[in-house]
């Protein structure tokens, strides 16, 4: 739970890329972002590759990356997403990765056990930042509670607050948690102490809690996707990429098998070499030299 003190330059610099990036997109003052931000991609134009890369333990092996390719002198962005994640961290991943891509901190794996870096702190809080922005939240508060401080309210009340943001602003419970911290709203203890519950355990506590509040969002950001997919658009890049011979026949098959497509329904009749497909796994798996 150690992280990285930033400056108030470089949270200053943060809230001002956020807020710049919500206006780019079409996001003013209050308005929620949350599932909107896959659409937010196609608006940047960045290619959304999506595919369950599940680990060995209880926890996805990565969460997002941000890769960049070069061909004929023009750049691409890509994010790769694991969909075995929970939805609510995938969104949280695509938003911590946008800081990448506007820092251009270049080709980026994150994972979920990572070692504290200044890098990555400043990415999680633009991340906090651009889904629940500090100005709604410190306002939201005070209307309802009429204080800043959230020290001497009881903690079943700030659960329900807590559940309320998750599923309003689609965040995972602790991005909730730790944004009431860095707004100084709850002290360091009660940061310890929310930390400790098992969120994502839908028969406990708080899982109870969220579902009452809200069942079909609460289930929906605790679950994992399982997706495997990428838009149309991209697909198409893909097949003209193999069109203009920019990649190959094998690359253009294992490049499609990994969205569950086929050659052969696009019209093409090509046979693809296991190599190839291990290869493109690989790299989504973080085993690969492309990061």
């Amino acid at each position: 739970m150690k992280k990285v003190e930033l400056s108030d330059l470089q949270l200053d610099h943060i809230i001002k890329l956020s807020r710049d990036l919500r206006r780019s997109v079409g996001y003013v003052g209050d308005v929620v972002i949350g599932y909107n931000v896959f659409s937010i991609l196609d608006t940047l134009g960045i290619a959304l590759l999506e595919y369950p890369i599940d680990s060995k333990n209880s926890k996805p092996a990565f969460s997002a990356a941000m890769i960049y390719s070069e061909e004929n002198n023009e750049r691409f962005a890509f994010i790769g997403l694991n969909t075995a994640d929970y939805l609510d961290n995938q969104i949280f991943s695509i938003a911590h990765e946008l800081y990448h891509f506007c820092t251009k901190t270049g080709s980026h794996l994150s994972r979920i056990e990572s070692d504290n870096n200044q890098i990555e702190d400043m990415a999680n809080r633009f991340a906090a930042e651009f889904l629940l922005p500090e100005t709604c939240l410190k306002s939201l508060i005070l209307e309802e509670f009429k204080q800043t401080s959230l020290e001497d309210i009881s903690r079943n009340t700030l659960l329900r607050l807590i559940a309320r943001l998750q599923c309003h602003w689609y965040l995972p419970y602790r991005s909730v948690v730790r944004r009431l911290y860095e707004i100084s709203a709850i002290t360091h203890e009660q940061l310890v102490e929310f930390y400790d519950i098992n969120e994502r355990d839908l028969n406990g506590e708080y899982g109870r809690l969220g579902q009452a509040i809200d069942q079909d969002t609460f289930i929906k950001l605790n679950d994992p996707t399982y997706k495997i997919g990428t838009s149309a658009k991209e697909i198409e890049i893909i097949i003209r990429n193999f069109e203009d011979h920019l990649i190959d026949e094998d690359k253009f098959a294992a490049a499609l098998s990994l969205f569950n497509r086929t050659p052969e329904e696009f019209g093409f009749h090509i046979n693809v070499s296991n190599e190839d497909i291990d290869e493109f796994e690989a790299f989504f798996s973080g085993e690969g030299n492309n990061v």
